[in-house]
């Protein structure tokens, strides 16, 4: 159980960012960072920064995959923390991100899991401290929270993938944080038993190429974060989504939201993943995910495509958050124009 007083001293200079509107934030650290790339033997803090870990099972199962990577993993230490359906509280959640930050010892932090809560501490982290010791920083769908609010107020590349549990997730999430390869991006070709390739197909929605800073995640979340300092400015940005579990009204009611808010119009280029298990629900008609997209992304006239290998599915790319892009909207693809570690 983290003392007020730890939380105190490992908190208080994220508290100064408070006052930071987007704008400021971007304007703070107009300067990429770039966390060094991992190699085998290092230490990294496996972390709990929202939902509460009901089962070890899975917690076993993570740092057993860490750790075939070569790597060293130790828990936060308020990781097995309960309050109702967090792993702790927002300050007790806080403190292990901060202190993974401030231990020159850990060399990344990884997010067991999302759920709901990363929002709730983005106050109370120390992007100073931050700042001064870049890290890998990994995590998807209730981390995306978590991955915008670091890089919105430091400038850190974070990565938006899975903690690696099977071997395609392990091979594209280590050719970045490890290898640091400028990936092309593309899903594989899986025709199976089929005449045409069904399984990873992906679909135009607005045909070219266009260059910019890589921005996204969960849609939920993302939208959720809209008019705080957390959200990172948009402007000529390449944006990219995923979502799970909505209904297609919910999707159509976010994606306005974005357009209402302005942020649509300012991005160069847009990528949706997968929305998985998302249906119509009971409704007595309902547009398809594809008619809101045409809806919302086909007018903004910039490269778009869906059905890129990003979201809640079993093998996903490891995307990195704030590196230069170039999307295919033809090809559905999306290449790295940079190395996304130092």
């Amino acid at each position: 159980m983290t003392s007020r007083r730890q939380f105190l001293g490992l908190s208080a200079m994220g508290m100064v960012s408070l006052g930071l509107s987007g704008a400021e934030s971007e304007a703070a650290n107009d300067k990429t960072l770039k966390a060094p790339r991992l190699k085998k033997g290092d230490k990294v803090a496996l972390v709990s920064p929202a939902f509460a870990a009901f089962n070890r099972n899975p917690v076993d199962i993570k740092k057993e995959s860490l750790e075939a990577l070569g790597l060293e993993v130790v828990l936060g230490q308020n990781f097995f923390n309960r309050y109702g359906y967090l792993a702790g509280t927002d300050e007790e959640r806080a403190y292990d991100i901060n202190a993974a930050f401030k231990d020159p010892s850990i060399k990344a932090v990884i997010a067991h899991s999302g759920g709901w809560g990363c929002a709730r501490i983005l106050p109370y982290l120390d992007y100073e401290q931050i700042r001064k010791n870049p890290k890998v920083v990994l995590g998807f769908s209730d981390i995306t929270a978590l991955l915008l609010g670091i890089h919105s107020q430091t400038g850190l590349i974070t990565f938006h993938g899975p903690c690696p549990r099977n071997k395609v997730s392990a091979d594209y999430t280590s050719r970045l944080i490890f290898n640091g390869e400028a990936m092309h991006m593309k899903n594989p070709v899986d025709f199976g038993e089929n005449l045409a390739d069904s399984k990873h197909r992906t679909l135009t929605l607005h045909a070219g190429k266009a260059r910019g800073r890589l921005v996204g995640g969960n849609l939920t979340v993302l939208s959720a974060i809209v008019g705080s300092p957390y959200l990172p400015n948009l402007k000529d940005a390449i944006l990219f989504l995923e979502d799970v579990e909505e209904q297609i009204y919910r999707v159509d009611r976010m994606l306005t939201h974005l357009k209402l808010a302005g942020l649509l119009k300012e991005i160069r280029g847009f990528v949706f993943g997968k929305c998985s298990r998302c249906g119509p629900g009971e409704r007595y008609g309902s547009l398809t995910l594809q008619d809101v997209l045409e809806d919302h992304i086909r007018p903004l006239g910039v490269p778009a495509f869906e059905g890129f290998m990003v979201g809640h599915i079993k093998n996903q790319f490891t995307l990195p958050i704030g590196a230069q892009v170039e999307v295919n909207a033809d090809q559905g693809t999306v290449s790295m124009l940079e190395s996304p570690v130092a």
